[in-house]
Parts: structure tokens; sequence; C-alpha cells
């Protein structure tokens, strides 16, 4: 009826019970370490990774731990150095194949952080080396990892905007890289950037970015009712990239009067440089919504301009014709291809009207080259003799029964009453 306590299998089949359960008790801790996020090791050993005969002095210098710091600190600087000459010499020898400097500065930019790089993580093996590490020793290694990343995360963004530069200058071999699909590209590139490296400084110091990621859709719809003119903006440069009604160095006039050269096309706001030298920035949910007129679209870039000018009835039409011609063609401004042409318009109330049509490079120079043109008309008009009218008209004045009002004679004196009113008004 009783059951033994001491028999063997019921203390094997308790002692298997217990096991079970501490197991199952003990799996739930494990997946709860699992799911926390896993922060940089920092308890490595590095004497193991050195050579047998390396490692007593390793051992030795531990105990000191200021020399270490500077001894390993100038050895980083040594190595990144001869690092950095060797990369500069063979990116060079590359790059002297093209005629650009972009290429320099790329390699000059990117060979840069390699002497930061050496030096830090000398420091870091340096401090992972002291025999009694605290709790401060393990931040400085966080803070020296911080810069690093730091480090080539400037330099990846700087790369970033030169190499695109480079690519659109050379718009024929990289046809999507063009002057008006850059901005859009480098703040792509960049935000992917800033996104890597923000994980690894969230690997660095432990943080979950899961519980980021959880309230950004909440965060998200709280900036896009505090910032809806800002993202108007953004999305308004998302579409004027997109759809390139203009590009950088072009000549546009908005409706709504502002006129200058495009220096600079971004997501939030795109810069025009006026004819005052004054750089004015405009919203591009503004320049979305407005009629823009591109005077440098086209094939090329150049503009014709148009010289309105009337000359009188009975004038030699050829001579006209001639004067205007040659007057364009004495300007420098004014290109020979195509070549200015003169055409006759209308025949109006005081004057036959005739136009100049001459090409200019640039549309910024129409007013200068216009007022030059009106000058040298004027001018030469008069050396020809070619009258420009103006309107005339003759007034008749009849009474009411028909007859012709005579002209009042001015010989006559005036009347008494009136040469009083004249003495009185010069008292």
């Amino acid at each position: 009826m009783f059951q033994n306590p001491t028999d063997p299998t019921q203390l094997l089949g308790g002692g298997q019970q217990q096991e079970e359960s501490q197991e199952s008790s003990e799996q739930p801790a494990e997946g709860q370490q699992e799911s926390e996020p896993r922060a940089l090791e920092l308890n490595v050993d590095v004497g193991q990774y050195l050579p047998e005969h390396v490692r007593p002095g390793w051992e030795f210098l531990s105990d000191y731990p200021l020399v270490l710091v500077l001894l390993l600190g100038a050895l980083g600087w040594g190595i990144g150095k001869i690092i950095q000459l060797v990369v500069t010499k063979v990116l060079e020898q590359a790059a002297m194949r093209t005629k650009t400097d972009l290429d320099d500065r790329l390699i000059k930019l990117l060979s840069a952080p390699i002497i930061q790089t050496t030096v830090t993580l000398s420091l870091i093996v340096a401090v992972m080396a002291f025999r009694d590490r605290t709790v401060f020793d393990d931040v400085i290694i966080r803070i020296l990892v911080t810069l690093l990343l730091f480090f080539w995360a400037r330099a990846w963004l700087k790369a970033t905007h030169l190499a695109l530069e480079a690519m659109s200058k050379n718009a024929r071999r990289f046809e999507l890289f063009q002057p008006r699909t850059v901005p859009l590209l480098e703040m792509g590139i960049k935000i992917v950037l800033v996104i890597v490296f923000a994980y690894f400084f969230m690997s660095v110091w432990g943080i979950d970015g899961t519980a980021w990621l959880a309230s950004a859709g909440i965060i998200g719809i709280a900036v896009g009712f505090a910032a809806r003119d800002t993202l108007a903006n953004l999305i308004s440069g998302v579409s004027i990239v997109a759809d390139a009604p203009y590009k950088i160095g072009d000549y546009i006039v908005l409706d709504t009067g502002e006129r200058g050269i495009v220096t600079s096309l971004g997501i939030r706001s795109t810069r025009l440089l006026t004819r005052d030298d004054v750089e004015i920035s405009i919203p591009n949910a503004v320049i979305g919504n407005a009629k823009i007129t591109n005077e440098s679209g086209g094939p090329w870039v150049k503009q014709r301009i148009r010289i309105a000018v009337g000359v009188a009835y009975g004038s030699d039409l050829e001579l006209v014709e001639k004067t205007l011609l040659g007057v364009a063609k004495d300007n420098t401004d004014v290109l020979d291809r195509p070549e200015p042409r003169v055409r006759m318009r209308a025949f109006a109330e005081s004057s036959l009207n005739f136009e100049l049509l001459g090409w200019i490079d640039h549309p910024e120079d129409r007013g200068r080259v216009s007022h030059e043109l009106f000058m040298a008309i004027d001018k030469r008009f008069r050396e020809e003799s070619i009258v420009i009218p103006f309107p005339q008209r003759d007034v008749h004045v009849h009474y009411l029964d028909g007859k012709e009002a005579s002209e009042p004679n001015l010989d006559e004196e005036a009347p008494a009453s009136e040469n009083a009113g004249q003495e009185e008004e010069k008292d």
C-alpha cells in the first residue's frame, strides 16, 4: 500500500521531473535574454590573439596603462600613415587617367579617416588590455567606437556629394545622374547612410531599435499635422525633380514676378540669383503651383530678342532693313548663327512697323543688349535721315450752327478787364 520513499526508481523519476521543471523554467529566461538587444562585446582578451613570444611583453605593459596607451597610439598612427600613403599612391595612379580634379578630391577625402581609424582602434585595444577594468573604461571604449563611426559617416556623406557631382558631369556615360536628379539621389543616399550609421550607433550602446520603430507611426502622425507646409515642400521638391521643369543654371521667370538663375535645387526650396545679385529662396510648394517660364529651355540656352521700331511713311524701306541689319551685326553680343533678321510687321496709323530679331547667348543679357541696340538704332537712323514718327492729330473746332470758328487775332490788345486781372496776378 505504501510506497517506499527510498525506491531508486522513484528517486530517479523525481530527479528527472525536477530537472525538466528547471529546464522549463529556464527556457523563458533564455528567450527573454535573446529578445534583449545585444550591445557591443567588450570582454575580449586581446592577449590570446597575440603570438607566444609577444605575450610576456603584453602582460608587462598591461600593468602600466598610460604607457600602453601611448605606445599603441603611436603605433596606430604609424601604421595608419603607411596605409594612407600606399592607398593614396595607388589611387592617384588610377586617377591620372582622368582630366578632372574631382577624383583627386575624392581620394583625399576617403584617405583622411585611415589614420583616425588606426589610432582609434589602437586606443580601443589598449583600454581592453587593462587588468582591472571598470564601467568607466567600457564607456570610454563605446565613445571611441562612436567617434570611429562619426569619422567614416562624415567622410562618406561628403564623398557622396563629390561622386554624384563627378557622374553628373559625365551625363553621356551615366544617364541616370543628371543635374536635375542629383539632389534627389544625394538626399536618398544620405538618408540610407544615416540610417545605417544610426543602427551601428544603437548597437554600440545597446539601444533597442524596435521601440523606436514602434513609436514611429505615432510620431509620424504628429509630425504630419505639425509640419504640413514642410511636407508639402518636400513632396513638391520630389515632383519638381521628377518633372524637371528647370535645372540648375536655367534662367526662369515665375508668374509672381520673381526671375533669376537657378543656383540650388533642394528638396525643400529652390534658390534664384536675381539680376540685382540677390539670392532668394522660394519654397517648392509655391513653385509647384506657379506658372514657370524657363527662358533657358529648349535645345539650347540661347534666346531671341525682339526690337520693335517704326519709321515714317515714305521712308526707303530697303535702307531701313539694311540699317537695322547693320546695327545687329555691329553688336558683338548678337550671334551670327542664327543670323539676325528684319521683318516688317504692320501698316500702323502713324508709322511702318519693323522688328529686328537677333539671338544672344544668355537670357540674363537681354536687358543690356536691348539697350545697346536701341541706342545704336537711334544714332544710325539720324545719320541716314530716317524719321521715327510720333502720333499727330489735327483738331477742327466748329460752332453749333455750323459756322467754323475764326482764329483769334493775337496782335489785338486784350480787353482792359483782362489786362487788369493779369496785372493783379503779377502783383
